[in-house]
């Protein structure tokens, strides 16, 4: 095998996550995209001296690449996607996969007709705490999943997504999308199972007082606005003393969702970004008994599930099965990132089976938007919408068409 060369399309928050790529004999970041001189100087630092700049990811499509990093922000995902699909380039797109469900179906519509490999970053079904939690499913510990719970404290939300285009509906559609694909895509997978019913309630119940936020903040002379780390500021408490809020904040800081699976599993899904904790709590009921996560690892620390499924009883720390996760090493969130760069590089170069799925992005992101779609009309039920039945099966065969089967009996 050679050394795969990679491309990196949009190097700002979450260009790190490419330079995992950068493994001698197994490949190297040598071309990338972004059109401010910011970003372009963080690739430089990034990638070093070697690696091509260019201001138009359409310029890299001549640099022979064999697969692409696409990071920039959600609603300026489908183009890049689509051209490198065209050209024949392994992709890897950042989750939310899409902010509309009819680009995200374009994107895998257009995977299966050039047959170029898609791939999507949902890096938590990498995270420890939540492939043992998968694990102990699968083992039969609590039985059969019958409802899946996730509360996400959102601890430093104001800083994470209220003070840039993250606050806007027109470029994230809303937060149970944007930040909830996540969630959305482990509680599909800790079920086995796909949205199809959605109610939902919501609100901008901190951040929406007009007087903190700020005229737009000053950019760099090529048009780079300032970014996340140029304001964050842990210390600072309440919430509501956060000032210097994006221009428009129309998107929803507390959201509550319910739905019902294809397979008959009920979940609920809170997130909220004022708590002065910042981390998930998964909570899995089966008919045989109950598993939950204390910690999530994502920040690099331990987390523990604690299994309860012997006998009845009143409240009792004392599970009868309790298991620590320890982070893995290589890359954020407990060494999730490493690992999913691992499963992007081996199948970017070999194709084959792999832990995360497109279409379950497309489908994590169909659940978020119906949700949104319900809070903003007043907890209406909504359908969430199934995609093409033949895409489904053409990447549950790992992006291969299916080959036909044996002639029928005479």
């Amino acid at each position: 095998m050679h050394e795969l060369r990679i491309g990196v399309v949009g190097c700002g928050q979450r260009a790190p996550v490419a330079a995992l790529a950068n493994r001698p004999g197994t490949a190297r970041v040598v071309s990338c995209a972004d059109p401010s001189a910011r970003g372009r100087a963080d690739a430089r630092a990034l990638f070093g001296p070697d690696a091509a700049l260019r201001a138009d990811h359409r310029d890299m499509l001549g640099d022979g690449l064999d697969a692409v990093f696409v990071l920039t922000p959600d609603d300026l995902h489908t183009g890049p996607v689509l051209d490198f699909l065209d050209a024949g380039v392994a992709v890897f797109v950042e989750k939310p996969l899409a902010i509309t469900l009819a680009d995200c179906d374009r994107m895998l519509e257009r995977a299966r007709a050039t047959g170029t490999r898609l791939y999507v970053g949902h890096n938590l079904r990498h995270l420890p705490v939540l492939r043992r939690m998968r694990e102990l499913i699968d083992e039969g510990a609590i039985g059969r999943v019958r409802a899946v719970w996730c509360r996400h404290f959102v601890g430093h939300g104001g800083d994470f997504y209220f003070k840039d285009w993250h606050a806007e509906r027109a470029r994230t559609g809303g937060l149970l999308l944007q930040k909830g694909a996540h969630d959305l895509d482990v509680i599909h997978w800790l079920a086995d199972g796909y949205s199809r019913g959605v109610t939902a309630l919501g609100d901008l119940a901190v951040y929406g007082a007009s007087e903190r936020r700020t005229a737009p903040a000053p950019a760099d002379p090529d048009g780079t606005a300032p970014r996340m780390p140029d304001w964050y500021d842990p210390g600072l408490w309440p919430p509501t003393a956060l000032r210097g809020l994006n221009p428009v904040v129309d998107v929803e800081d507390v959201s509550m969702m319910l739905t019902r699976l294809d397979n008959g599993v009920l979940t609920s899904y809170q997130q909220c970004h004022f708590t002065p904790d910042y981390w998930r709590n998964y909570t899995v009921i089966g008919d045989e008994g109950r598993m939950e996560n204390f910690g999530d690892g994502v920040d690099d620390d331990r987390a523990e599930i604690r299994v309860w499924n012997t006998r009845r009883s009143g409240y009792r720390a004392d599970a009868d099965l309790v298991e620590r996760t320890a982070p893995m090493g290589g890359g954020g969130h407990g060494g999730a990132d490493g690992a999913l760069v691992a499963e992007f590089l081996r199948f970017a170069a070999e194709g084959g089976r792999t832990d995360t799925s497109p279409v379950a992005a497309r489908e994590a992101v169909a659940a978020g938007l119906a949700a949104t779609e319900s809070l903003r009309a007043g907890g209406t039920p909504v359908r969430v919408p199934a995609p093409d039945p033949a895409l489904a099966r053409y990447f549950a065969g790992h992006q291969r068409e299916p080959r036909p089967g044996p002639p029928p009996p005479a």
